[in-house]
């Protein structure tokens, strides 16, 4: 064979295995099914490619793709892959921009992809595109489109619902025969309440073993709920970005009930409590009740009045470990923030959440390459060297948020009014694309502009105060603040006259 001229279709089927196995399985089916050639229409249906389908997001497509799919709308192209051929290992999907017409076009008697869905599938995810304040009614769509789901697909055992800002599951008041199953083992989806998390564990899903939930409220009723042990659970994680209030009568016996769990991950944010969450709480109160546990990741922080405080603790323990979890490392910080009132935070080292809030100038030198969402806040001024750390520590960060309103002129920072600024490093953060610095001192306006200091490449939205901004770029005529700006497409002013309330300004730029 002539080097010079092998065609694609030359190779032998082994290469060719080897080639479309790295590539999208959708890709390979929506190109090689079904176009005048067996030969392809052949290794397009191996099992490789065939027993899970990812309907990947059309935003991560090449612009020609682009152009080939957009003559069909999400459901017409599920139904032009799924009937293409047949898939007798299918168990387990993967919808990309899944919305409520789905399930009204496709989990249904009549649809003709019925036997998939409800005898095939064991596996499914939904990348959820409907938004939780665009439906009617959350009650609505947790009965026609989660637990009808549940019920409809008759195999279902693992079910995961992703997204940031899709319909909630919401199930007080519902029947206690709402989005029940008697096989499905692993849940992960965002719910209202905390009650709703104790409805999922009231037994109508007795074969749980791994559920990971979100909060959006810490409410919980007085209704009485089943607080049997639950057995069988041996992998839980619970995440909740607003306060919680009333952590000793909720969290915590819930938590006592998981007596054969493995996996614990916890994100929690306390306030009004009269000590702090420490690591003698966590083995004392949490751990000694789980025996069986070999992996607690968390980030908890404590927020507690300073008039309040009654738990002393400083930064000395940061490397104490708990015995039961194999000896895993742990950090803790304490610092003061706006409002008399003092954070103490504790997590493990090994940090693998994607948000983080309210850390200080004390939070420790560790890696967190997984957060995209950073929330920052102290009484003490952030110096230049801060937001390097940060920079270095958190790579992936995508959405930046300071409260800090006192300046940085109390502390050492001459060093950028000399000529000789090009001897220290510049903070890079080559991924972030939104900034607030609303509420924070406009020294933290110039530390994130001038480009002498830091540098923001994909920098697309800012919040500012627009005063601040109009004396930091010189009323917008300053050239070191030029290169920060010159991506910004959502500008985001709040400007606030004498006796008036604030004003926000929005301004789109093109």
């Amino acid at each position: 064979m002539n080097r010079y001229d092998t065609q694609f279709l030359d190779l032998p089927d082994e290469i060719l295995l080897i080639i479309l196995k790295k590539l999208n399985n959708i890709d390979v089916l929506y190109s090689f099914l079904n176009i005048n050639n067996q030969r392809l229409n052949i290794i397009a249906q191996e099992k490789i490619f065939t027993n899970i389908l990812n309907f990947t997001s059309i935003d991560n497509i090449s612009s020609n793709d682009c152009l080939k799919l957009d003559r069909f709308c999400t459901a017409d192209l599920i139904k032009r892959i799924l009937l293409a051929t047949n898939y007798p290992n299918l168990t387990k999907l993967k919808i990309f921009n899944f919305k409520e017409e789905i399930v009204l076009y496709y989990f249904t008697n009549e649809s003709p992809l019925r036997y998939i869905f409800q005898q095939q599938i064991t596996d499914l995810i939904l990348v959820n595109s409907d938004k939780h304040n665009m439906i009617e009614s959350i009650p609505n769509y947790t009965r026609n489109v989660y637990a009808y789901i549940l019920s409809f697909c008759k195999n279902l055992k693992h079910l995961s619902v992703i997204e940031t800002s899709y319909p909630r599951l919401l199930l007080c008041d519902l029947p206690s025969t709402t989005f029940f199953s008697s096989i499905l083992t692993y849940l992960c989806i965002n719910v209202t309440t905390f009650d709703d998390c104790l409805y999922l564990l009231d037994g109508r899903l007795h074969q749980l073993t791994t559920l990971i939930v979100e909060l959006y409220s810490i409410h919980s009723s007085t209704i009485s709920h089943n607080m049997d042990n639950l057995r069988n659970l041996k992998c839980f994680s619970l995440k909740s970005y607003w306060l919680i209030v009333s952590y000793d009568y909720t969290i915590l016996p819930l938590l006592r009930r998981m007596s054969c769990l493995e996996k614990l991950t916890l994100y929690l944010r306390i306030d009004d409590r009269n000590r702090f969450i420490d690591d003698t709480h966590l083995e004392n109160e949490i751990l000694v009740y789980m025996p069986w546990l070999h992996s607690f990741t968390f980030y908890i922080c404590t927020y507690m009045n300073v008039v309040d405080l009654q738990h002393n603790i400083s930064n000395k323990d940061i490397q104490q470990t708990f015995t039961n979890i194999k000896q895993q490392p742990i950090a803790n910080t304490l610092h003061s923030i706006h409002g008399n009132k003092i954070v103490y935070s504790i997590l493990s080292i090994s940090f693998e959440f994607d948000h983080l809030e309210d850390i200080g100038n004390t939070f420790p030198n560790i890696k967190c390459s997984y957060v995209t969402y950073l929330l920052i806040q102290d009484v003490v001024p952030f110096d230049h060297q801060f937001f390097i750390r940060i920079s270095q520590n958190f790579p992936l960060i995508m959405n930046l948020r300071i409260m800090n309103i006192y300046s940085q002129s109390s502390l050492n920072l001459n060093m950028f009014a000399t000529e000789n600024n090009q001897l220290y490093a510049t903070a890079v953060y080559p991924r972030l694309i939104s900034l607030d610095i609303f509420c924070a001192h406009h020294d933290y306006v110039e530390e994130f502009l001038n480009e002498k200091k830091t540098y923001v490449p994909c920098l697309t939205q800012l919040r500012v105060v627009y005063n601040d901004l109009r004396i930091v770029t010189k009323n917008f005529t300053r050239e070191e603040t030029r290169r920060n700006c010159a991506n910004i497409k959502r500008l985001i002013l709040i400007t606030q006259l004498a006796h008036t309330k604030d004003f926000y300004l929005y301004f789109p730029l093109l």
